[in-house]
């Protein structure tokens, strides 16, 4: 490759590192272009899936402030530059690489901070981020719940407390036994 051609392609890897929060660094030896194909398509817009050379992922991620990632650029690399949630991009990855074993993630990068191959699996083990707001939704709706709840006890102990009184005046009987608490 011409050195135009790599700082250009270094620009260009750059630019991915930069738009992206997220990267994850694969192994992809032994996969066929088709099953590169449907890997693609399989991650939809959350992510874009780009086979380059070591060295020049290696420059455009240093240039790109991203570190950590050195030791994951040997052999057959490739990087899946995360521009959307990044739980279902690591899910995406590690269902198909558990219909193609040929595809191993290495590790990754989410916002600045170095992942491990098993650390990426368990962000793909986490929920979706809809169903972590909604149960986050939930808990606080209950906690606003039981919160109300709390500050009506005094009150209806009061209105209790009122009802026995008046009873007990229409009985002719207030004189004769205090009120309640």
């Amino acid at each position: 490759m011409a050195s135009t051609d790599k700082v250009a392609a270094v620009a260009e890897i750059k630019q991915d590192f930069e738009n992206s929060h997220a990267a994850v660094v694969t192994a992809y030896t032994g996969l066929t272009v088709a099953q590169l194909k449907q890997l693609r398509r399989s991650l939809g817009g959350n992510a874009q899936y780009r086979v380059a050379k070591n060295t020049l992922s290696k420059i455009a991620a240093n240039e790109a402030g991203v570190t950590g990632l050195d030791e994951f650029f040997k052999g057959s690399t490739a990087v899946a530059f995360v521009t959307g949630d990044p739980v279902e991009t690591a899910k995406g990855l590690r269902d198909f690489a558990k219909e193609h074993p040929a595809l191993v993630i290495k590790g990754g990068v989410l916002d600045g901070r170095t992942l491990s191959a098993a650390e990426i699996v368990r962000l793909a083990d986490l929920e979706s981020r809809e169903v972590l707001l909604a149960k986050l939704a939930g808990g606080m709706k209950a906690s606003m719940a039981k919160a109300a709840a709390t500050f009506q006890a005094p009150l209806t102990k009061l209105v209790r407390t009122a009802d026995a009184l008046r009873e007990k005046v229409e009985k002719g009987e207030a004189g004769e036994a205090a009120p309640a608490e």
